[in-house]
C-alpha cells in the first residue's frame, strides 16, 4: 500500500525490516539500549556487534521512554540505525499514547537531521511491549502523516509489517486517516 504525502510517501509492506534499502531502520530497542528479542534482537544479529558497540560508547545511560538515538548500521543495507524507546503498554492510561507519539516523532527527526530520505519503522511497542495493534497501527500512522504534511521529508516513510495481521491493522489505520 502506498500514500502519496505531497512529494513523499508513506508506504506499508509485509516483511523483514532488516533486509530493507533505506537510509535509515528504526529499532524497537528498550531504554537500557542493551539488545533483546523480537525486531531489536534481528536487528543487532543482522547488523553485527558494530551496532551494539556503538551503543554502548555512545549512549552508556540508555534512552528515555518516547525517544531515540542514532548509530551506525553496521551490515544491515541501510546508513543508520534509529534505536526508539516505545512505551511498555499499561492499560493506556499512564501516557503511552503520547510517549508512543514522541518515539515517532524521534525517529522522523532523526531521519531530517541525518539527511535521510527513507526510513523503515517496524510496529513500534506492539510486540513484546504489549501495545494494542489497532492503537499503536493509529497513532503511529497519524503521527507520521503529520510529520511528513508538516515538514515534506523524509521522502519515504516505510512501515515494515511483520505478518499479515499487522499488515492488516496499519492498513485499516491509513484508510480512517486518509482523507477521501
Amino acid at each position: 500500500m502506498i500514500v502519496k504525502l505531497g512529494p513523499c510517501r508513506l508506504e506499508l509492506i509485509q516483511g523483514d525490516i532488516t533486509q530493507q534499502h533505506v537510509d535509515a531502520i528504526v529499532n524497537a530497542a528498550n531504554s537500557a539500549l542493551a539488545g533483546g528479542g523480537g525486531v531489536d534482537g534481528a536487528i543487532h544479529d543482522s547488523g553485527g556487534p558494530s551496532i551494539m558497540k556503538e551503543t554502548r560508547e555512545k549512549y552508556p545511560e540508555g534512552c528515555a521512554t518516547g525517544n531515540a538515538v542514532a548509530t551506525a548500521a553496521g551490515d544491515l543495507p541501510a546508513k543508520f540505525v534509529f534505536h526508539a524507546v516505545g512505551p511498555i503498554w499499561k492499560g493506556g492510561r499512564q501516557g503511552e499514547p503520547e510517549q508512543l507519539a514522541m518515539a515517532c516523532r524521534a525517529c522522523l527527526q532523526l531521519a531530517v537531521k541525518h539527511n535521510c530520505a527513507s526510513v523503515a519503522f517496524p510496529a513500534l511497542s506492539a510486540g513484546a511491549y504489549g501495545y494494542p495493534i489497532d492503537l499503536a497501527a493509529a497513532n503511529l500512522i497519524k503521527t507520521t502523516m503529520d510529520f511528513v504534511r508538516w515538514h515534506q521529508k523524509p521522502a519515504l516513510v516505510r512501515f515494515v509489517l511483520f505478518d499479515q495481521g499487522t499488515f492488516g491493522a496499519f492498513a485499516r489505520a491509513v484508510e480512517e486517516v486518509v482523507p477521501r
